[in-house]
C-alpha cells in the first residue's frame, strides 16, 4: 500500500503536457460517434486529474513547511503554469459546450457540467493569464506572511496558530497579552497586508473589466460557480441574519458575560466560555486519533472504512509546528482517491473541529471518488460545508470520548459558536461586495467599512482600545478575504443547512444519517439548491428557512444550565 510520504513528484513537462491536451481535444471535437467522443472526454479527464495531483502534492507539501526551498520553488512554477493550463480547459469547455453529441453527453453525466462549462467560459480568456500568475504569486506572500509569525511569549516562540491556545486561558491577562501580541503582529505587517490587498483588488477588478464586467462582483460570482442563486438573494439572506441571528448573538454574548465573571466582554474574552475552564481534549494527538477510530466505528460502516484508509495512507499532517502554514483545509489527490487533511492542533476544542469538520469534507470526497468527470469530485463550496459542518454535529455522541464529563460544555460552546459565527460570516461576504464594488477605495476606506459592519452584525464587540483593531484591521487575519474572494457566505448558507441536520438527528438520527451519506455520494453532480433538495433540507434562501432553525436552538440553549458547567 503507498503512503501519502512515497506518493511519488516530479515537475510536469507543461510543453508535452499541453501537446498532449491540443492531440486530446482535437480528437474530442472530430470523434465521428458518441463513443469515440467519450474516449477522447475520458482521456482529458485523466490527464487533468494528473496535473490536479501533483499540483496538490506541491501544494501540501509547501505548506507543511514553507522554508522547504524545493517546494517553494514548485509552487511558484504551478502558480505560474496552471493559469496558462486554464486557457486550455476553457477551450475544452468551449467544446463540450458545442459538442455535436452534446444531448447524448448531457444525459449520461447531468447538466451540472455544462453548467460549470458554461461559467468557465464566461469567467476567461487567455488575456487575463498574467493577471491569473500576479494573483497567485500574490496569495502565496500573504500565505508566507502569515506562516512567518514567530512570536515570544512566556518564555517560549509561538506561531499565530499555537497562539490561540492562550486565547481561551481562564487568566484574564493571559488571554489579553496573548491577544495583544498576535494581533500586534498583524498590526507590526499591516502596511503590507494593504499593499498585498489593494493589488489584489486591482487585479481582480481589471480582471472583470477585460471580461466585460463592470466590476469583480458579477465575475466572482460565476467563479464561485453560484448557479441557482445570485447577490441579490444572498443580500436578502444576509437581512434575515440581522433580523433574526444577530439579536440571537447579543443574548449568548450576554450569557457568556454573566458566566465567565466579566463586567464588559472584551474581545479577547470571546473565545473563554465557562469560568472553570473551557473544555479541552484530554489528551495528545495520537490519543486523539484513537478515539477517532472509535468514533468512526460507532458511528457508521462508511465512515469506519474512511477513517482507516485515511490512517493507512497517512492522509493527514494535523500537528502545529515552526514553518508550517495556518489553518486548515482538505483537498484531493486524484490520482490515489485520497483526501488529505491539513491542520494546525494546538490543545483546543478546535482540534476535536478538525477531526470533524475537515474529515466531513474528506469523507464527502471519499464518498464521491467514483465520478469519472472530475468536475463532480467537490461540489461548489456551499455544499462542500455542508458536509463537513453537518458531521460535526453527527458526531456528538461521541464527544465524551475527547472531553469526558465535559463532553455538554464541548457541546454548548460548539453550538453557540456555530451560531454567532454566522454574523460574522455575512460581516465578511457585505465586506467583499463594498469593496470589490468600489476597487479605488483607499485601505483606510476599507478599514472604515469593516469597522462600521463590525457595528452591524458584531455589535458586542469591544476591542478595549486596541488600536489597530479599533482602526478596522481585523479581517487582514481572514484567509479567504485574500486567497478566495467571496467564499465565505458559503459557510452561513452551510451552517443553516447542518443546523437542519442536527434538529433532525435527534429526531430521526438513521434518516438523517441516509440523507447525509446520499448528499456525500452526489458529490458534485447537482447545484448547490438541488443538493438540498435531494438531501431533504429547506433552502437557506427560503423566506421563514433562518427563523425555523433558530427555535430549536433557542430552546436547546435555554434547557442547559450553563453557569454550572
Amino acid at each position: 500500500m503507498l503512503k501519502f510520504e512515497n506518493y511519488p513528484y516530479e515537475r510536469p513537462k507543461m510543453a508535452e503536457i499541453n501537446d498532449l491536451f491540443d492531440g486530446l481535444l482535437k480528437n474530442f471535437v472530430n470523434a465521428s460517434s458518441l463513443e469515440a467522443a467519450k474516449a477522447a472526454l475520458q482521456e482529458i479527464n485523466r490527464l487533468r486529474s494528473r496535473l490536479s495531483t501533483l499540483e496538490n502534492l506541491v501544494y501540501i507539501r509547501s505548506t507543511v513547511d514553507v522554508s522547504d526551498p524545493f517546494y517553494q520553488k514548485e509552487r511558484e512554477f504551478f502558480d505560474a503554469a496552471m493559469p496558462e493550463f486554464e486557457e486550455r480547459v476553457t477551450r475544452f469547455y468551449r467544446a463540450l459546450a458545442d459538442s455535436a453529441y452534446r444531448k447524448e453527453l448531457e444525459k449520461e453525466f447531468g447538466s451540472q457540467l455544462f453548467k460549470l462549462a458554461e461559467y468557465k467560459i464566461k469567467s476567461f480568456s487567455e488575456e487575463v493569464i498574467p493577471l491569473l500568475q500576479e494573483e497567485n504569486k500574490l496569495t502565496t506572500e500573504y500565505e508566507k506572511l502569515g506562516a512567518s509569525a514567530q512570536i515570544k511569549f512566556r518564555g517560549k516562540t509561538w506561531t499565530l496558530s499555537q497562539l490561540d491556545f492562550f486565547l481561551q486561558d481562564p487568566d484574564r491577562d493571559t488571554r489579553k497579552e496573548a491577544a495583544a501580541l498576535k494581533y500586534g503582529f498583524f498590526a507590526d505587517h499591516a502596511e503590507t497586508y494593504n499593499e498585498i490587498f489593494d493589488k489584489l483588488v486591482k487585479l481582480r477588478n481589471e480582471r472583470a473589466v477585460k471580461l466585460g464586467y463592470k466590476n469583480f462582483v458579477e465575475l466572482g460570482y460565476l467563479l464561485m460557480n453560484r448557479i441557482d442563486y445570485d447577490a441579490r438573494m444572498v443580500g436578502a439572506f444576509r437581512k434575515q441574519v440581522r433580523e433574526h441571528i444577530v439579536p440571537v448573538a447579543a443574548e449568548i454574548y450576554k450569557r457568556q458575560r454573566e458566566r465567565i465573571g466579566v463586567d464588559a466582554l472584551k474581545f479577547y474574552d470571546e473565545s473563554f466560555y465557562f469560568r472553570s475552564g473551557n473544555a479541552k481534549p484530554k489528551g495528545p494527538t495520537e490519543w486523539m486519533i484513537e478515539n477517532g477510530k472509535t468514533m468512526y466505528r460507532g458511528l457508521a460502516k462508511e465512515t469506519e472504512e474512511f477513517f482507516q484508509f485515511m490512517l493507512d495512507r497517512n492522509l493527514m499532517d494535523l500537528e502545529s509546528k515552526p514553518n508550517k502554514a495556518p489553518g486548515g483545509y482538505c483537498t484531493y489527490l486524484e490520482d490515489y482517491q485520497s483526501p488529505f487533511i491539513f491542520a494546525n492542533f494546538n490543545g483546543t476544542a478546535g482540534d476535536v473541529n478538525v477531526l470533524t469538520h475537515e474529515f466531513g469534507h474528506a469523507f464527502q470526497v471519499y464518498c464521491s471518488r467514483d465520478f469519472s468527470v472530475p468536475e463532480y469530485f467537490h461540489p461548489t463550496h456551499e455544499s462542500a460545508e455542508i458536509s463537513s459542518m453537518s458531521m460535526e454535529f453527527f458526531t456528538w455522541p461521541w464527544m465524551h470520548l475527547f472531553f469526558g464529563e465535559d463532553a455538554l460544555k464541548y457541546q454548548y460552546s460548539h453550538l453557540t459558536d456555530a451560531l454567532t459565527f454566522i454574523p460574522y460570516g455575512a460581516a465578511v461576504d457585505e465586506f467583499q461586495h463594498l469593496v470589490y464594488a468600489n476597487p479605488d477605495w483607499t485601505p483606510q476606506e476599507r478599514n472604515q467599512v469593516w469597522r462600521q459592519l463590525e457595528h452591524i452584525y458584531l455589535p458586542h464587540r469591544d476591542y478595549d482600545g486596541n488600536e489597530y483593531l479599533e482602526g478596522g484591521g481585523y479581517w487582514h487575519r481572514q484567509l479567504h478575504i485574500f486567497e478566495d474572494p467571496f467564499y465565505y457566505i458559503d459557510y452561513t448558507l452551510a451552517q443553516i443547512c447542518a443546523f437542519q441536520f442536527w434538529k433532525r438527528d435527534r429526531e430521526d438520527h438513521e434518516g438523517a444519517w441516509q440523507d447525509y451519506v446520499r448528499l456525500c455520494r452526489l458529490g458534485g453532480s447537482r447545484s448547490f439548491l438541488n443538493l438540498a433538495k435531494a438531501a431533504n433540507l429547506r433552502s437557506p434562501f427560503e423566506k421563514g428557512t433562518v427563523s425555523s432553525v433558530i427555535a430549536p436552538i433557542k430552546e436547546w440553549l435555554e434547557q442547559v444550565d450553563d453557569k454550572a458547567l
